[in-house]
Parts: C-alpha cells; structure tokens; sequence
C-alpha cells in the first residue's frame, strides 16, 4: 500500500495503492515493504464452530506494529485505516494481518490471546481522522530539525533519530539514541512550549534506529531489520571466526555501526561441518623434513593447509584424515618422512598441470601485425605485375638453341588483294607431317621428324620461289620436347602455284 504511515514517502491517492487498486487488501501486505508479511493462511476455511480470529495486528509509522481487538466486529481487510485506542485520545494506523495467522503472531511474541493488555479498535477512519493525520505527519521532519537544535544549545549529549505525531496530533514521541542516560526533563520543558502537545521521549538502540530509518545494505539489498528481522540477537567476533572471514571492522560492520546480523545466518552450517575437524590450537606437525604450521581451512572442502617453517610461501593441502594421522604419530614419537602419503606424492609428480598460457596467441598484442604485413606485400606485388597480352613464352631448355638453328625467309609474298592477318583463324591446312590442324587458332604444329627434308625442299625452291610464314606461330609449350640431337621444327607451308595464286 503506497501510503504515509512510514519514512518511505506520502501517499497520492488517498491511501490506495497505485498498482492493484484493492485498498492494499491484498495478500502481500504494504508496498512501502517495512516488515509485510504474506497471509499464507487466507484462502484456508476455518473448521465448523470456530470462530473467527478477532485480534488483528495493526501498523503505525516505520516498524512500529501492535495487536488491537475488533470489538465491534467490524468487517476490515488488509490495508484499512482504522481509528484505535490510544491514552490520550486515539491514533491512526493500517491493518496488517487479519485472520488465523494473527494467532501465531501473538504465539511467537508471547502474548496471551485473551491478554487484558490488548487495546481496542474503535472504528474505520473517517475522512477527517484521515485529513487531520496526514497534516500531524507533515510536521514530522520540521519537529525533529527543531528538537536536535533545542538538545544542543542545552548540551545534550544525544541523538534525535525520528519523531512520531499522534493520529489526533495530541502527542508526539521523540526517539533518540545516547550512549548513557541523559537527564532531558529540562528538554522535555522547552519542546512542549516549542511544539504545544504533550511529549514523550524513548531510547532506541543503533540497531532499532536502523530498522526504523531503513537503508541499502552492502549486499545490494534492504536492510534485513527493516523489512522481515524483528528479533536482534547478539553477534560476536567468534562468529567470524568460525567462517574464516577477515576481521575487518569495516566489512563486518553494518549500517548501525554494529556487527551485521547476516552473521548468524550460516553459523550453525559451520559448527556442525567443524565438528569433524582436529583441534589445531597453533600446533605444528613433525615431519623428517621438518616442522609444519597450520595455513587456513576449508571448511566444505574438508582440506587442511599446512605450510614447512623453512618453506612458508609453499602451501601443502592435507586431508582430515591424514592431519589427524600424523598428529597420533607425533603423539608417538614418530615422525613421517613427509606430510604428503607416498602414493600422493608420487601421484603428484606423475601429474601434470595443463598449461594455457597463450594457447593461440590470444595474448599477444601484436598477433594481427604478420598477417596485415603480408596482404600489404601481396597487393605491392600484384601491382607491380605487368600484363602479358602476347603467348607465353615457352620455358624449355633447348629453346634458344632451336631459334639459332631456325632460318627466316627471304622473301614474303602477299596476295594484292589480301592483307596479312595473323590473328584471323585459317582454315584447315595440311602441315608438313601430312595431317590436318582442326584447331581454329593459331596454329601450333608438333614436332616434324622430317624437319631436315622440308628444309632442303626449300633450298630446291630457290630465291623465286615464294614460302609463306606465319610471325605469330610458336610452338605450344605444354607438349613434349624433340630430341635434343634434332634441330627446332619448322613450321612448313603449302607450296605456290606456278600461275600466281596461293590458293592451295
């Protein structure tokens, strides 16, 4: 319930909360979320001829709760405001808890169900009660300000924390906190003709002005006093001890100043796993290899850590078992070569642990520099290439010696009427081996064994005898080399009429 009852805020809507829209009668109590509590027992029917519980718990500013009986069998739920007894005159709270589970509030905070101590609730608010409340909590913080001024200029050695109007706006109670008493009937004097209502003064402890104020604690969270712990019990030292924490004041120490309450949590997991455990007390173990001293224990691991005299950085882990076996060996005048078993320790030589200190580099700053200065080279080298539009040359060994023995023609005859296109495809020719080229390119004759007899041919021919060459053939460099003995080939072609024509 989004309401002003408590430090946390005031309320907008009239004392309905801005969520659920159920006047805060819902099973989860407030949302200022100062000590609600789940009615866990709501949907539950009552047996047949029990009545109903009539004691219903009511709730005032911050964690201030009391029971109240409805004597006028007034039909209330979980978020009214109702008017209860009060000396003098009356107060203004919220129902917290109706029901069976009343009942186990009153068991748990031993209170008799029929206690004559129990006060009474006198109606439902009304919106004037409600009005003249509101106007009593707005006074709140302007009152404290004014108190705190008040108790120094009288040199009081105290702490005003917080201050509570009556609903009726009749009584304001002053909570401080001092380390000793304080004689404040002087105080009392001056507030009361400060503020005209009757005063009254109550010492709190640091825990309680905790769980009144509220609080984020060191854990992320809410103060445990001022949401669900209603019962402080003790905490010590020991406690930390007993958890192998660090005595450091300032993590120990919670927003009270006092030791934190989560202490005493998992306390009773500890003893119980302690239990188990030899009684170390600053003894030393002796051993052939010399005297060992007590580390640090893990509780939940069960492992003992023990550390040589002469090698107090090497940390040596022992089971329970083993630490209570060479303490009765010691206690017999016996002292084992080492702490560690034979077997152990030979298995801790055998074993070795895997190494994953920069697998694949990844710990490198510089592991992507190699590979940038290679892209760089290649693009460098891919540039400076430069493009090759003829044939490939045919890399071959014998290849300069065949151009030497080559003979270019004397005399190149043309057709008037033709030009020499060397890249037009020619049709199919005969070559001087006698078979026909069915490639369409250029021509690239194999090897002719009778290279010799076309060369004396041409000889025969004479100077007035035209021959027709080809610039562009070369020899196709995929194939297979000739005979080292024979000359290059030679490209041969058909030989001219005598009329004057070069149709073949």
């Amino acid at each position: 319930m989004a309401c002003g009852s408590c430090s946390t805020g005031q309320d907008k809507n009239g004392g309905i909360p801005a969520g659920c829209n159920n006047n805060g009668s819902c099973g989860t109590g407030s949302s200022c979320n100062k000590l609600n509590v789940f009615d866990w027992l709501g949907n539950m029917s009552l047996p047949e001829g029990q009545a109903p519980c009539d004691v219903l718990e009511i709730r005032f500013k911050n964690s201030r709760k009391e029971f109240y009986r409805n004597v006028n069998k007034l039909t209330l739920n979980v978020g009214d405001i109702v008017a209860t007894e009060a000396s003098p005159g009356h107060d203004i709270g919220v129902v917290s808890i109706t029901g069976e589970l009343v009942r186990l509030q009153l068991k748990k905070k031993n209170i008799k169900y029929d206690s004559e101590e129990i006060k009474k609730i006198y109606r439902k608010a009304k919106q004037q009660d409600i009005d003249k409340w509101r106007e009593a909590q707005s006074l709140e913080v302007e009152t404290m300000f004014k108190a705190r001024t008040l108790a120094l200029k009288l040199g009081l050695q105290m702490k005003i924390s917080d201050v509570e109007y009556q609903g009726d706006k009749s009584k304001a109670v002053f909570y401080y906190t001092a380390d000793g008493r304080v004689d404040f009937r002087e105080l009392i004097k001056v507030m009361a003709d400060e503020f005209k209502v009757r005063i009254e003064m109550r010492q709190i402890g640091a825990r309680q002005e905790a769980a009144r104020l509220g609080a984020i604690g060191s854990c992320g969270r809410e103060l445990c006093c001022s949401t669900w712990l209603n019962d402080f019990r003790t905490v010590s030292t020991s406690a930390a001890r007993y958890q192998q924490l660090s005595l450091n004041p300032l993590k120990l120490a919670g927003q009270c100043g006092k030791l934190k309450c989560c202490l005493n949590y998992e306390l009773d997991s500890y003893l119980d796993a302690l239990k188990e455990f030899p009684e170390i007390d600053n003894r030393r173990l002796a051993t052939e290899k010399g005297f060992a001293f007590h580390q640090k224990t893990d509780i939940f691991k069960r492992i003992i850590w023990w550390s040589y005299t002469s090698e107090p950085d090497v940390f040596v882990p022992l089971s329970i078992a083993r630490t209570k076996e060479i303490f009765k060996l010691n206690a017999e005048n016996i002292k084992p070569a080492d702490l560690l078993e034979p077997k152990q320790f030979k298995e801790l030589e055998v074993v070795k642990q895997p190494d994953y200190e920069n697998v694949v580099g990844q710990d490198s700053l510089t592991r992507f520099d190699d590979r940038k200065k290679n892209n760089q080279n290649r693009n460098k080298n891919h540039q400076n290439r430069k493009p090759q539009n003829g044939p490939k040359p045919a890399h071959h060994n014998n290849a300069p010696k065949a151009e030497k023995n080559v003979q270019a023609p004397k005399h190149v005859h043309q057709h008037p009427n033709k030009s020499l296109n060397t890249n037009k495809p020619q049709p199919t020719q005969k070559t001087g081996s006698g078979q026909p080229d069915k490639q369409n390119g250029p021509k690239q004759h194999k090897p002719n064994p009778n290279q010799n007899k076309g060369q004396n041919q041409n000889k025969e021919a004479g100077p007035n005898k035209p021959q027709h060459t080809n610039q562009n053939k070369q020899r196709n460099p995929n194939q297979a080399n000739p005979d080292q003995k024979k000359h290059a080939p030679h490209h041969h072609k058909p030989k001219p009429k005598t009329d004057g024509t070069d149709k073949a």
